[in-house]
């Protein structure tokens, strides 16, 4: 199946009459937007729009109408407060000037789409980044988020342990063994059927990073950190090139989610990895593979600060994630959750 650009999916919503609190189905070959293709549509519209002198009514009703009319649908005559407010896309806007995003009187949804928009000191949208509420409560470092899923990791004696030797029945018939990737293929595009390696390959074509070590940026640069790792698992994947745009899953085209520990804690944000939900990505045939079809490859590594090594390796299903990691969940709390976004979260 050949993948459609952000455009396509923009003519395809045009063309439908459909309005923005029409339901559409997570993952619709047709009228979902996949996030990446969202951002694409977001950036390319609203980058460089001016704010400049407006009240914040009249601000908020500009972007949103703008925001309409980037994926394709009518802007209505007034807007309804639906939760989220772009409710057939799951997406929600929140316009930024710091990085400090609070969210009030709401949990966050793992479906739910986050566009967070930079103003810039000009008063003009200077860029438009999406992310999910899986991958936004990844970023809370303030505890303020509602609830959070975390295990623990107990190494074993073995360096290299491969938890689950089988998929997941519906992945099984979309993988090939033994495949090579074109120059041309990201490791964040969408999955597709046929090009989804076994899940015992990815164990054996990771192995030998155990025992690698890469420089250490320190503890408060995590996202670093988990760059070096990435770059390094691209390249023993097959892939000519490294992307990482932060969404979950990491490989986005091997449905694979890299965790990188230095501590027996994992953290899993808002929806434990046997949660038969579905994956904010696109459809595989007819099949929407879900959180639990998920691979998780679980590095533990030791650091003294300077260099990171590599020294175990665990590949996992996550229908098979809690027989061998032990569950627990975060404190509940209640509130305003506050948000500190990375200084390169914008990527400017």
């Amino acid at each position: 199946m050949t993948q459609k650009n952000h455009l396509d999916f923009k003519s395809a919503i045009s063309f439908s009459g459909l309005d923005i609190y029409t339901p559409i189905e997570v993952g619709d070959a047709d009228h979902w937007i996949p996030t990446a293709q969202l951002e694409t549509l977001l950036n390319e519209s609203l980058r460089g729009l001016s704010l400049d002198g407006l009240a914040l009514r009249t601000r908020s009703k500009v972007v949103k109408t703008e925001v309409c009319k980037a994926l394709g649908y009518a802007a209505p005559a007034s807007f309804k407060k639906t939760q989220p407010r772009f409710f057939g896309q799951q997406l929600d806007i929140y316009t930024q000037k710091s990085l400090n995003l609070q969210i009030w009187n709401e949990e966050l949804s793992p479906t739910r789409r986050y566009a967070i928009i930079h103003i810039d000191e000009h008063d003009s949208i200077s860029s438009v980044k999406v992310i999910n509420g899986q991958e936004l409560a990844l970023l809370d470092t303030t505890g303020t988020i509602t609830t959070k899923y975390q295990a623990r990791l107990e190494v074993g004696i073995s360096s290299l342990e491969l938890v689950s030797e089988q998929d997941t029945l519906p992945i099984r018939q979309h993988v090939r063994a033994g495949l090579t990737f074109d120059r041309s293929v990201s490791p964040i595009q969408e999955p597709e059927s046929g090009k989804l390696l076994p899940i015992d390959e990815i164990f054996s074509r990771l192995s030998p990073l155990i025992g690698l070590s890469f420089p250490d940026p320190g503890r408060t640069q995590e996202r670093n950190r988990g760059a070096g790792l990435h770059r390094l698992i691209c390249q023993q994947l097959g892939y000519s090139n490294y992307e990482d745009n932060g969404q979950f899953p990491d490989i986005r085209h091997q449905i694979l989610e890299v965790k990188l520990q230095t501590s027996p804690t994992i953290d899993l944000g808002l929806v434990q990895p046997s949660s038969l939900g579905k994956l904010d990505i696109q459809q595989i045939g007819e099949f929407h593979p879900r959180h639990c079809d998920t691979r998780y490859a679980i590095f533990y590594a030791a650091t003294d600060g300077v260099t990171v090594t590599l020294t175990h390796l665990l590949v996992v299903t996550g229908e098979d994630f809690f027989s061998r990691f032990r569950r627990f969940e975060g404190k509940v709390k209640n509130g305003k959750i506050q948000i500190p976004l990375p200084r390169d979260f914008f990527g400017i």
